[in-house]
């Protein structure tokens, strides 16, 4: 597995690249994730916040790159449900398991959340009141950090034989996303339509996590792209606003006579 005479191939270089940006593809629903949890500790532990939240997820994810083997046996049934609409049982595996388990907590937590800004909440609220401890918002990031990390980390396995290509990718998206974390949850949380939309794309990242767990797998191409379009559509809108600021844009209508 610890193959370093690889790096002197070519495809090995293509593979780290690969990998690396589809780590850091992977990664940013983590940052937003995190962005979204610190913002509710007081201003000045909030940096602290996401960087703890993103050593973790990077500690998470080595720890689970030298498990290989423990990650690849999570496939095998635990135990098999009967279930009525299918002829053959249900085997449940502890991947499925943590999958079910993260995905539900996403879906919650990203509602609340989403409740909570659309109803209001964080304005009423004194900034840095204590609505949120460091302790309480690390254990959150740490159960997301495993499920995003898992995820990840299955997704890598297959693509990549070599784990010392995957611990060096992991590294570096890692690397990346700190350096920009910061620049990340500024413009989210600067934002209000940006965070109502990236709470929403947690919501269907939880969705899908709960699919996978019963054995519906999703094509996430798509669903980044679903996810990509949305925001560029939104950034054309944050333009259009900035533009007129007195007032909504008025689009002009073509004139076919």
């Amino acid at each position: 597995m610890y193959n370093f005479a690889a790096f002197a191939e070519p495809a090995t270089w293509v593979s780290l690249l690969t990998l690396t940006l589809m780590e850091i593809v992977l990664g940013i629903d983590n940052i937003i994730f995190i962005s979204i949890i610190v913002n509710r500790l007081p201003p000045a532990q909030q940096a602290r916040g996401r960087t703890i939240g993103l050593i973790l997820a990077l500690v998470f994810r080595l720890g689970l790159l030298l498990s290989i083997s423990w990650i690849i046996g999570l496939r095998t049934a635990l135990f098999t449900l009967n279930l009525p609409w299918q002829d053959v049982p249900f085997g449940v595996s502890g991947r499925d398991l943590i999958l079910l388990g993260g995905g539900l907590f996403l879906i919650y937590k990203s509602t609340t959340e989403l409740h909570t800004k659309l109803q209001g909440e964080e304005e009423t609220e004194t900034p840095g009141a204590g609505s949120a401890t460091m302790t309480n918002v690390i254990f959150q990031i740490i159960i997301v950090d495993i499920v995003f990390s898992f995820d990840s980390i299955l997704t890598a396995v297959g693509l990549v034989d070599n784990v010392l290509v995957m611990i060096v990718a992991v590294i570096i998206s890692m690397g990346l996303m700190l350096a920009f974390s910061g620049t990340v949850a500024g413009f989210v949380n600067s934002n209000p339509t940006i965070k109502v939309l990236a709470l929403s794309f947690l919501i269907m990242i939880g969705v899908m996590l709960v699919m996978e767990a019963g054995h519906q797998e999703i094509e996430k191409g798509y669903l980044y792209f679903a996810m990509a379009f949305s925001l560029l559509v939104e950034l054309f809108n944050i333009r259009l606003r900035k533009k007129s600021p007195d007032g909504p844009v008025q689009l002009r209508d073509s004139n076919f006579d």
